[in-house]
C-alpha cells in the first residue's frame, strides 16, 4: 500500500473506497501548466536491480506516447513506473480504442498496469455511474489491484470499490449509495449485487477478467455469462492471464468481438527464475528447509503447502526453529488474512507459509525465494507458484522438495511447461537471486531485528 499521506484505505470493511488526499489542487494545476512538470515530481528511489528481457524487450515506447492525461502520467511516474513493459506496450494503445483484448503474458510482467492505465484514462470522474469492472478470483488480488488503481489515479477524483464474497453485504449497500466509478470484485459477490439491483451495470462499458484462466473455470463460468448479459452489448471485454483453458474459445465466441490477441509466451516460466529440486524423504523436509534458510540469502520467501492443515503446522515448526514466519490460507477469517497480507507486503515478515490462495497475481517484488515444501499437483499451479519470485523481470529462485512419490509429477511439469528443474547444488550463486530490495531495506532498525535470520 502507499504512504498514508497519499491515500486513505480502510482494510477491514467489506468494501473499500479509497479517497485521494494527494497534493493540493493548486500544485496539481501548476504542474499541468508547467512544460517541465516531470522534473518536479516526487519520484520513488530508482530501482537499479537487474531485469530480464521479460520486461526489457520493448519497442522503446514512453507512457507519453499514448496521449494520456497529465494527471494520470503523474501518477504513473510517481509510482516508479519508468517505461511500459512489453505487455503494456501492446495492450495500452489497443485498449484505449475500446477494442476487446485477449492478452497472454507471464506472471509479474506488468499485466495489471496494462489494463488499469487505459481504464483510468477513459473514466469520466464527473459521471456518477459504474464505468469499469475488474473481476479477480481472490480478495487479496482485489485489494492489491485497488491499491494500484488509486496510486495511478491519485491526482484524479476517482472512486474505487472492492467487493468480494465471504463478507458483509450491508457495507456494500451503503457504499453503492455513494459515487463509484470502478468496481473490483469477485464474480459471485458482484452478480449478487447486480441481481438485487444494488449495482447498476447497464451503462458500464468496460470489464476486465484478471487471472482469466481461473475465472473461466467451471466455478465461475455461469456467473460470468449472467453478469455479461446484464451489461451493454457494446461493452469492451479484456482478458489477461498467463495461461488460458480450452473454455476460453467458447467465452470468446459468446462475449468478445474481434478481440486483439497478444501472446508473449514463447516460454511459460519467467527468465529470471532459476528452478531447483532437492530429493528428500518426507521426514527430512523440515531439516532440508532449515538448511535452506541458513544457507540462502533470503530477502523475502514464500513457502507453499498442499493443505491448510500443513500450512499451519509448518508455520509453527518454522517459528520454533527461530525464524520470523507468518501463514495465510483460505480458511482463515478475512480480517486476519488482510492483516497478514498487509504485513508481508510491507516487509514486516520475512517468510510466509501459504496454500495456493497466494499463487495468483500477488505482486511482492521483495520476494526472491519460493519454496515448494509440497510439490503441486498440476503444472499450472507450479507455474503460478514460482511466479511469486522474479517479479517484473527481477531475479529469483524456486526450490522444490521432492519425494519419491513426486518424481512423475516433476517430469510432467518439465514436459508441459517446457522447462528444466535442476538438482540443487551445494552452493547457489547469489547473483542468480540476490539484489537489494526496497521493501526490506526501508524497514526501521527495530523492524529489521524482528526478522532474526
Amino acid at each position: 500500500m502507499t504512504n498514508s499521506e497519499e491515500l486513505t484505505v480502510t482494510t477491514t470493511s467489506t468494501t473499500i473506497i479509497e479517497t485521494n488526499v494527494s497534493m493540493s489542487n493548486t500544485n496539481i494545476k501548476s504542474l499541468l501548466d508547467d512544460p517541465n512538470w516531470k522534473e518536479k515530481l516526487k519520484l520513488p528511489p530508482k530501482d537499479n536491480r537487474p531485469k530480464t528481457t521479460d520486461v526489457t524487450a520493448t519497442k522503446g515506447h514512453n507512457f507519453e506516447d499514448y496521449c494520456l492525461k497529465r494527471e494520470l502520467l503523474m501518477g504513473i511516474y510517481e509510482k516508479g513506473w519508468e517505461k511500459p513493459s512489453p505487455v503494456q506496450e501492446q495492450s495500452i494503445p489497443i485498449a484505449l480504442t475500446g477494442r476487446d483484448v485477449l492478452a497472454r503474458a507471464k506472471n509479474g510482467t506488468g499485466k495489471t498496469g496494462a489494463y488499469t492505465i487505459p481504464i483510468i484514462e477513459r473514466i469520466d470522474p464527473n459521471k456518477n455511474a459504474i464505468q469499469a469492472i475488474v473481476l479477480v478470483p481472490t480478495r487479496e488480488l482485489a485489494l492489491q489491484t485497488s491499491a494500484i488503481c488509486m496510486e495511478l489515479s491519485k491526482h484524479i477524483q476517482l472512486r474505487v470499490m472492492v467487493t468480494t464474497g465471504g463478507t458483509s453485504l450491508r457495507e456494500d449497500i451503503s457504499r453503492l449509495q455513494d459515487v463509484v466509478h470502478i468496481v473490483i470484485a469477485t464474480p459471485g459477490r458482484l452478480l449478487d449485487l447486480v441481481n438485487k439491483n444494488l449495482a447498476k451495470v447497464d451503462s458500464c462499458r468496460v470489464i476486465v477478467l484478471d487471472e482469466a484462466d481461473k475465472l473461466l473455470s467451471q466455478d465461475f463460468n455461469h456467473l460470468l455469462d449472467e453478469l455479461l448479459y446484464a451489461m451493454p452489448n457494446d461493452r469492451q471485454v479484456m482478458l489477461f492471464s498467463a495461461t488460458f483453458p480450452l473454455t476460453v474459445d467458447d467465452f470468446i465466441r459468446k462475449h468478445m468481438k474481434q478481440a486483439y490477441e497478444i501472446n508473449l509466451m514463447e516460454e511459460l516460466t519467467l527468465k529470471g527464475i532459476t528452478q531447483y529440486y532437492a530429493f528428500v524423504q518426507e521426514k527430512q523436509k523440515i531439516h532440508c528447509l532449515n538448511t535452506l534458510f541458513s544457507k540462502l540469502q533470503i530477502n523475502q520467501s514464500i513457502i507453499f503447502c498442499n493443505s491448510t492443515q500443513r500450512v499451519e503446522l509448518l508455520a509453527k515448526k518454522i517459528t520454533e526453529l527461530g525464524y520470523n514466519c507468518y501463514y495465510i490460507h483460505s480458511k482463515m477469517r478475512q480480517e486476519h488474512r488482510n492483516r497478514v497480507f498487509h504485513d508481508f507486503r510491507t516487509g514486516l515478515c520475512r517468510n510466509l507459509v501459504c496454500s495456493d490462495l497466494f499463487t495468483r497475481g500477488i505482486d511482492i517484488q521483495a520476494v526472491n525465494v519460493v519454496i515448494n515444501f509440497d510439490f503441486p499437483r498440476y503444472s499450472e499451479t507450479y507455474l503460478h507458484r514460482i511466479g511469486r519470485s522474479g517479479r517484473f523481470g527481477h531475479l529469483g529462485i524456486a526450490v522444490s522438495l521432492i519425494t519419491y512419490e513426486d518424481r512423475f509429477a516433476v517430469h510432467k511439469v518439465e514436459q508441459e511447461l517446457g522447462t528444466e528443474i535442476l538438482p540443487i547444488p551445494r552452493h547457489i550463486d547469489e547473483n542468480l537471486y540476490v539484489a537489494k530490495a526496497p521493501a526490506i531495506e526501508q524497514l526501521s532498525e527495530e523492524q529489521q531485528q524482528q526478522h532474526q535470520q
